[in-house]
């Protein structure tokens, strides 16, 4: 039994085991965590204020993508509550199947700073190796909120960036960090 407050897991790894209810918890922390200056917008998501109704599709795209072999869902839950979230996925090429991606690391901000993240990206290092076998896990972080010290401080290493790559806002370009954590 977990200490009060502290998180539980739940790695999911089929669409179906996702509930009606657990999906719109995804969406409703994704969206609010947009709307707080989270650095964790997909493609399809257009720039903040989002709605539930912008970020939906991106959950359902996610969703869709779980699978055993090459992507996971980690959700931290707190008293019963969803406090965060990350997806891992490998690679199905056989020359970097050893290595695995986290995307989407986020906590709702109701739950910041209270060590969701550390949690969440804890237990994603042994789900890296225990279930997936993998040797590798990358990411990409956006410069300039403090994310590649968060990263830096849980043993991973900057090993490129790519300058002005990513376009918060007119006048607003970001490096795109690019990191690694030797498993």
């Amino acid at each position: 039994m977990p200490a009060p407050n502290s998180p539980e897991f739940l790695q999911i790894t089929r669409p179906g085991d996702i509930t009606p209810d657990l999906r719109g918890q995804l969406t409703r922390c994704w969206t609010d965590v947009v709307n707080a200056g989270g650095a964790v917008i997909a493609p399809t998501i257009p720039p903040p204020p989002v709605t539930l109704r912008d970020v939906g599709p991106a959950t359902d795209q996610l969703i869709a993508g779980l699978d055993p072999s090459h992507g996971r869902l980690l959700i931290a839950l707190v008293d019963g509550a969803l406090a965060g979230w990350l997806i891992v996925r490998r690679d199905p090429h056989p020359l970097v199947a050893h290595c695995g991606v986290v995307n989407h690391l986020q906590t709702h901000p109701y739950f910041r700073r209270r060590g969701i993240g550390i949690a969440l990206m804890t237990r994603v290092r042994e789900i890296a190796v225990g279930d997936m076998g993998l040797e590798q896990l990358q990411l990409s972080a956006r410069a300039g909120i403090g994310l590649e010290d968060f990263y830096l401080s849980l043993g991973w290493t900057e090993v490129g960036r790519w300058p002005g790559a990513l376009r918060v806002g007119p006048g607003d370009d970001r490096d795109d960090v690019l990191m690694c954590l030797s498993l």
